[in-house]
């Protein structure tokens, strides 16, 4: 999770920083706003997005607000220089000496509200993302990497190893020996790689890398959502007990999408208009 080094780059202004946020909103940890049908949450607690307990809760508090206020996709981005430089240090020690250790900042709890949210969920990556903030993007259905990006499980470089689900988010993605490569050596790693080996989605250039993940975003916010979180729910399934029970989970999963106004809306589209003209609504 730890890695609180910096490097020179490019100074990065996602679309959070020029909306009109009011003044209170712009000093919170997380930032929310919407384009659109889009929820986009914006992490910018300076200097490095540096994860602690209290941050985590904040993340998880945003991604219930996002599907409370009704949106249909989210996108993660970072409002500062870095997307994360991994977890408070300082932080991890103090409760390591005079507490049960980071049992206590309740991470699993970060990472089911991801993967429970109903709703696709978009990382957008940029800078140095590393540890546990790399661990938050895995935790992300689809990641979208700017072509400067570093990416790394460095907890090894402090004594540990990942401490939020990045050894076996990483095995799902890019197999067990990648997994051990990175989560051993704690190397950082550019974007290109990360895709090359299923980790990352898309690498785009860094100026474009607020266009491509809003339209991405969009793109699955005008989706059938229903399915969408049916579709999580299958993966996740498939993933932790394996494809059999995905089979056996598939009836009762798939029911809602047959009840679901998108899919009257998408066979009635089709009839009518060929592919891919449906509009969906979410319900």
């Amino acid at each position: 999770m730890p890695d609180q080094r910096t490097e020179a780059g490019q100074t990065f202004s996602p679309a959070a920083e020029r909306s009109q946020t009011p003044p209170a909103e712009q000093e919170s940890p997380v930032g929310r706003r919407f384009d659109g049908s889009v929820a986009v949450l914006t992490l910018r607690r300076r200097p490095y997005n540096l994860l602690d307990a209290a941050f985590g809760r904040q993340i998880v508090e945003a991604l219930h607000w996002a599907r409370t206020e009704g949106a249909r996709a989210v996108v993660v981005e970072s409002g500062l220089r870095h997307f994360s430089a991994g977890a408070d240090l300082d932080a991890m020690v103090t409760v390591t000496k005079d507490g049960d250790g980071v049992r206590g900042w309740r991470l699993t709890d970060v990472l089911r509200a991801f993967d429970e949210l109903p709703l696709p969920i978009v990382a957008s990556v940029h800078g140095i993302c590393v540890g546990g903030g790399l661990e938050v993007a895995l935790a992300c259905d689809l990641i979208v990497a700017s072509e400067s990006a570093k990416l790394g499980l460095v907890e090894a470089t402090v004594g540990l190893h990942p401490l939020m689900g990045g050894i076996q988010r990483i095995t799902q993605r890019a197999g067990a020996a990648r997994a051990k490569e990175m989560v051993m050596l704690g190397r950082r790693y550019d974007a290109r790689t990360m895709e090359r080996w299923g980790i990352v989605n898309r690498v785009v250039a860094d100026e474009r890398l607020s266009a491509a993940t809003m339209t991405l975003a969009h793109e699955l916010a005008a989706g059938p959502t229903v399915a969408h979180a049916a579709t999580k729910k299958l993966v996740s399934i498939a993933v932790d007990q394996g494809v059999r029970a995905a089979d056996e989970a598939m009836p009762e999963i798939q029911e809602p999408i047959f009840r679901s106004a998108d899919f009257r809306a998408g066979a009635d589209s089709l009839k009518q208009n060929g592919p891919g003209l449906a509009r969906f609504r979410g319900c």
